[in-house]
């Protein structure tokens, strides 16, 4: 039961960032009649925190003609580029329509449940070795 009560707790949190995105992303007219193409990257461990991480993102970025409209906070950048940008080309370094930096979702909550019953492991058999 508290299994589900985190899953759910955990789409609720993704539904309000996806919400928040929404609101906090406006195009204009000219965004919208110039051809303009959007992407929000974003990094589960806060990366955009550390000013060089920032800059490394954005130089990646800009390889494939991405330019940063806004840092939403830590974890969520908002780019643009023209549509007619390159999207596939042996020269960039990065996939032009990553929407993750650093570790993506999946491999990011395998890590976190490897090391928390990794410590967990750690607990029992020093308590075991206590009791003894």
């Amino acid at each position: 039961m508290a299994g589900n009560t985190g899953a759910i707790a955990a789409a609720a949190a993704l539904e309000a960032m996806h919400r928040e995105e929404e609101e906090m992303t406006v195009y204009t007219e000219t965004d919208l009649n110039e051809n303009w193409e959007f992407k929000i990257l974003r990094s589960n461990t806060g990366a955009f925190r550390k000013p060089e991480e920032l800059q490394k993102a954005c130089d990646e970025e800009k390889q494939a003609g991405w330019v940063l409209v806004e840092k939403f906070d830590n974890y969520r950048l908002r780019f643009k580029r023209p549509r007619s940008a390159p999207t596939h080309s042996t020269a960039l370094s990065v996939d032009p329509y990553r929407s993750y930096y650093g570790i993506s979702s999946g491999p990011y909550v395998a890590l976190t449940i490897a090391i928390t019953l990794a410590v967990v492991f750690g607990i029992v058999i020093t308590v075991l070795i206590i009791v003894r």
